[in-house]
Formats: C-alpha cells, sequence, structure tokens
C-alpha cells in the first residue's frame, strides 16, 4: 500500500490530516512531528510520498529539502502551508518539492497532487530501467545499421587518434562522439562539446585555444580554451565545416604539433586531448570549393564513421519513439501514453529528411500534447507526418485500418527496395528481416514489383 508521511511540528493537526488523508485517498499514513524525525524515516522506510509543513522551529521544511537533496532521497514531496505566502511555495518548489497544497485546500485536491507526484517518480524510474536495460549507450536501435555502427564505434575508440563524423542533422553524430569518449581510455575525463557554428567568428581562436588577459578588450582574466579544458579526455567539434579558414589553419597546427598558444602569449602549452569532428557537409565538396583545408580534411578524417539516417534504420523508430514518450510523459509529469499500430506505421513511413532523429523527438512531445487520451493516433500527429504525400499520385487513399496499415507497408518495402537498388538480400537485412525470402513474400502479399 502506497505510505504518505505527513511531516508537521504541531502533532495534533498532523494526525488529522493523516486521518482524513487515509480516508479521503485510501492511503497508509504516518506522522513525523519534526524535520529530524522526518529524515530519519525516509532513510529507514520505503515512504512514497511527503506532504512537509514549511513552518517548523528548529529544522524547517527547506532545510529538510535541502537535506533530501544532499542525502539523494527522492521521495516525491507536497509542501502544504497555512501561511497563504506563494513566494514561499516557489521557493520550496525550487529546492525540489513537487508541488505545493494550502492546509484549507479540500482533501480530494491534496489527494490528486500526491498521487500525480507518485506517477511522476514513477514514470522516472521507468526510464531509467529502460535506459539501464537498453545499455550505456545512447544510440538505441536493434537495427542491422545501428548495430554496425555501434561495431565501428567499439573498434575505433581505444585507437587515440581523430575521428571525422558525418551524418545528416539530427541524426546522432554527438551521441557517437560520447560512446567514443565513453569505450576510450579515458572515459573519466572531460567530455568538452563545441559547436563550431555557433561561434562568433572573432571570438573562435578565444574558444578553441584560450587566452591571456588583455589579449583583446574585454579580456580581464586568462581563460584556457576548448583543448586545454578537455585535458586527456575528447574535444568534440561539431560543425567542423562552418569552422573561419584562419582557425582552420591554427587547428591544423595544434593537431600536428599537440600544443596550443593562447591569443596574447608566445608559450606552447601541450594538449593531449583527443579530438572528433563532425559535420553535415561534404567536407571532399566544400575542399573543391575552396572553403575547407584540404590538409586539415585528411588530418581529420584519420577514421571516418558515417551514422545512418533514420529512414535507413526504420525498424528503430518504434523504439526511439517509445523511449522518447516515456522520458517526455515524465518531464511533463502527465500519465503515459502509447502509440497505436497504425499511428507508428505512419511514423515508420515517414521520410524524416529534415533532422532525423531530432524530429522524431519534437514529433513525439507534439503528440503528447495533443493527445488527451492514453493513445496517440494518427490524427495527434504532426500534420507533416500525418498528411506525408510520398504516397503515390495514383493511388486512391486508404479507408479502412487494414488498407491504411498494407500502404504504410508498402511504402517501407519500397523505399528499403530503392535504397539498395531493387538488391532483395541488402534490402531485407536493412529491414531486420529473417532473409530474402522473407522480404519476398511480403513483397507477393502487397502486390509489389519493380
Amino acid at each position: 500500500m502506497t505510505l504518505v508521511l505527513i511531516v508537521d511540528d504541531v502533532r495534533p493537526m498532523a494526525e488529522q490530516y493523516a486521518y482524513d488523508l487515509a480516508r479521503v485517498g485510501g492511503y497508509e499514513t504516518a506522522v513525523a512531528d519534526g524535520g529530524a524525525v522526518a529524515l530519519e524515516r525516509l532513510a529507514r522506510d520505503p515512504v512514497d510520498c511527503v506532504v512537509l509543513d514549511l513552518e517548523m522551529p528548529g529544522m524547517d521544511g527547506f532545510e529538510v529539502l535541502r537535506a533530501m537533496q544532499q542525502k539523494g532521497i527522492e521521495t516525491p514531496v507536497i509542501v502544504y502551508t497555512g501561511t497563504g505566502s506563494y513566494e514561499r511555495c516557489v521557493q520550496a518548489v525550487r529546492l525540489g518539492a513537487y508541488g505545493f497544497v494550502d492546509k484549507a485546500e479540500p482533501m480530494e485536491r491534496v489527494v490528486q497532487e500526491i498521487a500525480s507526484a507518485i506517477e511522476r517518480r514513477r514514470l522516472r524510474l521507468e526510464v531509467g530501467t529502460l535506459q539501464r536495460r537498453l545499455g550505456e549507450s545512447a544510440l538505441l536501435g536493434r537495427s542491422p545499421a545501428i548495430q554496425k555502427l555501434r561495431d565501428v564505434i567499439a573498434r575505433v575508440a581505444p585507437i587515440p587518434s581523430t575521428v571525422l563524423v558525418t551524418g545528416e542533422s539530427g541524426s546522432g553524430k554527438e551521441l557517437v562522439a560520447r560512446d567514443l569518449h565513453r569505450l576510450g581510455a579515458n572515459p573519466s575525463a572531460p567530455f568538452v562539446a563545441i559547436n563550431c557554428a555557433a561561434l562568433p567568428e572573432q571570438l573562435v581562436e578565444s574558444e578553441l585555444f584560450g587566452h591571456e588577459r588583455g589579449a583583446f578588450t574585454g579580456a580581464a582574466a586568462t581563460r584556457h580554451g576548448a583543448f586545454e579544458a578537455a585535458g586527456r579526455g575528447t574535444l568534440f567539434l561539431d560543425e567542423i565545416g562552418e569552422l573561419p579558414l584562419p582557425a582552420q589553419a591554427k587547428l591544423l597546427r595544434v593537431l600536428e604539433e599537440r600544443t596550443v598558444t593562447r591569443l596574447g602569449s608566445n608559450r606552447a602549452v601541450p594538449v593531449e586531448a583527443r579530438v572528433v569532428a563532425a559535420t553535415n557537409r561534404d567536407l571532399e565538396a566544400e575542399v573543391a570549393a575552396g572553403r575547407f583545408r584540404e590538409d586539415l580534411y585528411y588530418r581529420l578524417n584519420v577514421h571516418r564513421i558515417a551514422v545512418p539516417p533514420l529512414r535507413d534504420r526504420a525498424t528503430d523508430i518504434p523504439l526511439l519513439a517509445a523511449q522518447f514518450l516515456a522520458a517526455t510523459c515524465a518531464r511533463f509529469g502527465v500519465l503515459p501514453k502509447r502509440l497505436s499500430g497504425d499511428a507508428t506505421d505512419l511514423l515508420m513511413a515517414y521520410d524524416w529528411r529534415r533532422n532525423n532523429v531530432r524530429e522524431l523527438r519534437n514529433a513525439v512531445e507534439q503528440m503528447v500534447i495533443a493527445a488527451d487520451g492514453e493513445v496517440i493516433r494518427p490524427e495527434h500527429l504532426p500534420t507533416a507526418i500525418a498528411g506525408d504525400a510520398s504516397r503515390r499520385p495514383d493511388a486512391p487513399a486508404p479507408e479502412s485500418f487494414q488498407e491504411q496499415r498494407a500502404e504504410a507497408e508498402r511504402r517501407i518495402i519500397v523505399a528499403a527496395l530503392e535504397r539498395h537498388e531493387w538488391h532483395i538480400t541488402r534490402s531485407a537485412e536493412a529491414l531486420g528481416l529473417a532473409d530474402h525470402a522473407s522480404l519476398l513474400k511480403i513483397m507477393r502479399r502487397l502486390g509489389i514489383h519493380r
């Protein structure tokens, strides 16, 4: 049974509150008449929720919340107060309380707050369990494409040389860099990420290589750059293709000499960080156009890892969507939701060319907001996905659920076949099917032919 702990220095009031809460909400209740007693009980017994008074002598509610944070006690807390001080309640929420109620509010309202707090914590635990079950890698999926990517990362990670990660926007290039760091020689060292596209041109060198005090207007103190900050860890340079040509020349020198010279200094500082660069551009074309240094390109391209786009691993979409759903519901504090079969089919049939996995995550957030009930259906999907116009122009729009499912399945199969030039075996592998015979059977059922 759910146990709720009432913490209030006025014991008769706390006992009456506990009695009313048990009567209305059906909870098992206990009382602590001070902050120290409450912390002792929380350390000893499994408590599902705490109803905490802020105004107590000795250790007040704020101190209890701070102590819970320091001790790592994650039991959800509802603050209740009779002072009507909204500012103090907000302060308590900033210290980790889930919410607040007035002591005069109806008990039904308190029961709702408690139920919501308990459910939110359950969702967080569920997300954590799912993450542990899927492994430490943030690259989710079981498709052949993602398994091949993990194998490449595992081979390259122990080698302390530069890596160039290529792939479309939103496909997971930073996740690849983090896995290279996690599986590398110094996983406990810093992982420093720099988005080259977001750096103002006049500050690029300062951010990467650091500066001395007085090196330029506004340089009030000596500052270590990203190379020094990364230590013996990993420096991830995202959108490397956006780096200005002067900074490219200095970056090449750092990679070759393994030293940096801060702006305003003549002293070379040794650096040991491993560099992982990423881009969604065709760097060979950038070299040919004179926008990227050829020598830097070859210096970065010691090991190259290509991240597959989401449309090349459509069989991973249900798993990714389920993960994003659980995380989004927990973050928004709403009841868990699930995708209907036809909504899943539409997600798998969509092209995902704009932002890949990032677009899927954003779509899931929109779906959670749009769906009032437990099940997310096609009408809750963003218009761009639900109304995808990639269906054959001469085909009538499917009406029944079975027709919609067959049409979505047909689009997935045809897309895979076209990507692999209608090579049946390679297409079957990309779709995660057992063998080419399985794909041929589906093609016959759906009437698919070249």
